[in-house]
């Protein structure tokens, strides 16, 4: 098992005055910060702190505590059933720039920027405790968490204010901070240079154990690429929705102009990335089963549960696993408390119709044998006789990603446990009370093994195969036909189990707008519920078609077989102001150079 560097607090060291917002970020008692850079103990309990605003994806229940998401239930692939969760009330358009998660991240990131910079500013005080080699290292992985977190805050605000090098004396007159926004190009060709140069300085590899979650070369270079793929999609190549997006001074924020060849900085950027890392660092995860064959689903399945694993780029050390662990387990009435849980993160009717079945077709393609009712007759390998038609000969990664009614639960310690979603089943509605799932399905990907309540394992946040999936998209965009955009998206479908394009009954997309079309796809089904389609639908501009109107599921209120009948849970609402997040108020009233998104 590897180690985990420590993510610590270091509210005992210094104070926080909140009144200037983001802005306000610099402890103010100077002599504390004088002696926190005297040894390396409490320098490196100020650099750990930065990492703790690294998002903790696994606690979405609670968006913004430790930049926690809310992307799996604010996308149309899933859905969390108690009220009290943000992404229920971003789904249907009940927010503004006044709510608090908004505020968070805005904040949070920027406390990390700032953090970051004052730890440059000071690292190489800590003489006699850190070599010089190190002290090089630690200002380089504040350099790119500084980065990162400017990626994190272009991701959901558009273009932000770049603070540069400069720490603002937190006792400065807000007067005299007036900042206006950064345009994109400006905030992209910032992130990208400072994570070129802090590349420079980190190493290939962790040092040991204790370094994993450490920043890194390859996470420096993978989130340059990751900006520049946001800067070449729609949402700011050429959107004139964001034509109104300007400074007070008339300073365009976003271009105009479309630019194929920001496509191909972005491909060039991955391309890069894969020569110098893969497979040396970095390589998809395979496993095989008992007879030492290849198997996908146990290699789809476990890439989430070995901790380290080859595949992982970016991982946050300590999450709140116990919590997203609950949400997927069922509630399995009468079961053990570890096969006992909430089963409150439910997986839409539009996410479940979108896996592929077994030949690697889709459910709606000629041919893919989908079959839309009655019951299976036989067993097959991942499902029993008797199962509901649509979930029998799915592709692999149907079954490591979904719950499904009928299926068995993985913890099988006391015993197999078969799921019963239905309203009056061991996991329906009217068992449950507060603990069912909205949609008749149940989030699976990532769960354990055994009892949901557990610690310490980490949350992936980016692995290869968004790397291989980013670069064939980028590729198509910029070079349509390049041989390599089919051999990334076919070393996806193979590690999965599926049919590769260009075999039997499969052709390759013949066309580059085919061949988007099946990025999109197979995006949605690799990358489903890791924090991806939130954003992808953005960045695409198509939000308002998929996350506006009906999204669907099965008929909780009712029991087999009328269980099954697919309804409309939920009618959710997104209009253009949505695709940007709001600047928080308190912000905006203070800093009069700092203007609003459009339609907030």
């Amino acid at each position: 098992m590897k180690k985990y560097i420590c993510i610590l607090s270091i509210a005992a060291l210094f104070t926080l005055s909140c009144k200037k917002g983001f802005l306000d970020q610099v402890p103010n008692d100077r002599l504390t910060l004088d002696e926190t850079f005297s040894n390396r103990l409490t320098a490196e309990k100020f650099l750990n702190n930065i990492y703790s605003s690294i998002p903790d994806e696994f606690g979405q229940r609670n968006p913004g505590s430790s930049n926690a998401g809310l992307w799996t239930g604010g996308a149309d692939e899933a859905e969390f059933t108690w009220g009290g969760v943000a992404s229920n009330a971003v789904n249907i358009g009940n927010w503004d720039a006044n709510s608090g998660f908004v505020y968070a991240y805005w904040n949070n990131y920027y406390r990390g920027i700032r953090s970051a910079t004052f730890f440059m500013a000071n690292i190489e005080k800590v003489k006699n405790d850190l070599s010089p080699q190190l002290i090089t290292q630690y200002r380089a992985e504040a350099r790119a968490l500084r980065a990162m977190y400017y990626f994190y805050l272009v991701r959901l605000y558009g273009p932000v204010i770049l603070l540069g090098d400069n720490v603002v004396a937190p006792d400065v007159p807000s007067s005299e901070v007036q900042l206006s926004r950064s345009s994109m190009d400006e905030c992209v060709t910032y992130i990208t240079t400072e994570l070129d140069a802090a590349a420079k300085d980190l190493p290939v590899t962790p040092a040991n154990d204790d370094s994993y979650g450490r920043i890194t070369k390859g996470i420096a270079l993978a989130f340059k690429a990751q900006t520049l793929f946001l800067a070449a999609s729609p949402l700011y190549n050429g959107n004139n929705d964001l034509s109104a997006l300007k400074n007070k001074d008339g300073k365009a924020l976003v271009s105009q102009s479309f630019e194929v060849n920001k496509w191909k900085v972005a491909a060039d950027a991955y391309k890069s990335f894969i020569t110098q890392f893969v497979p040396g660092t970095y390589d998809l995860f395979k496993k095989t089963d008992a007879n030492g064959n290849f198997d996908p689903y146990l290699s789809c399945r476990d890439v989430f549960l070995t901790d380290w694993n080859k595949e992982v780029i970016l991982a946050r050390p300590e999450s709140s696993l116990s919590a997203r662990q609950y949400e997927m387990t069922p509630y399995h009435r009468g079961a053990n408390s570890a096969s006992r849980g909430g089963g409150a993160l439910g997986a839409t009717q539009n996410q479940v119709d979108a896996f592929f079945m077994q030949n690697g077709k889709s459910i709606n393609d000629a041919g893919s044998g989908y079959v839309s009712t009655g019951f299976a007759a036989m067993a097959t390998k991942y499902t029993k006789a008797g199962i509901y038609n649509p979930w029998v000969n799915r592709e692999p990664r149907f079954y490591v990603n979904i719950t499904f009614n009928g299926s068995t639960w993985l913890n099988t310690n006391d015993g197999l446990i078969t799921t019963e979603l239905y309203n009056t089943g061991n996991s329906g509605k009217q068992t449950g009370g507060n603990d069912y799932s909205t949609t008749g399905y149940v989030v699976r990907k990532a769960m354990g093994l055994g009892n949901w309540n557990i610690d310490r394992r980490p949350v992936i946040l980016y692995r290869l195969a968004n790397v291989f999936m980013d670069y064939a998209e980028a590729l198509n965009e910029a070079s349509p036909g390049d041989p390599d955009i089919l051999k990334y998206l076919n070393l996806i479908r193979e590690r999965a189990g599926v049919p590769l394009y260009g075999s039997a009954d499969l052709p390759v997309p013949a066309s580059p707008t085919e061949m988007s079309a099946a990025l999109r796809k197979e995006r949605r089904v690799e990358l489903a519920f890791e924090n991806v389609r939130f954003f992808d639908t953005r960045r695409w501009k198509i939000a308002e078609t998929t996350d506006n109107g009906p999204i669907y599921g099965l008929d909780i209120n009712k029991n087999l077989p009328d269980f099954l009948q697919v309804v409309t849970f939920e009618s959710r609402v997104f209009n253009k102001r949505h695709y940007l997040f709001p600047i928080p108020s308190n912000d905006v009233n203070v800093d009069v150079n700092l203007v609003q998104n459009p339609g907030w």
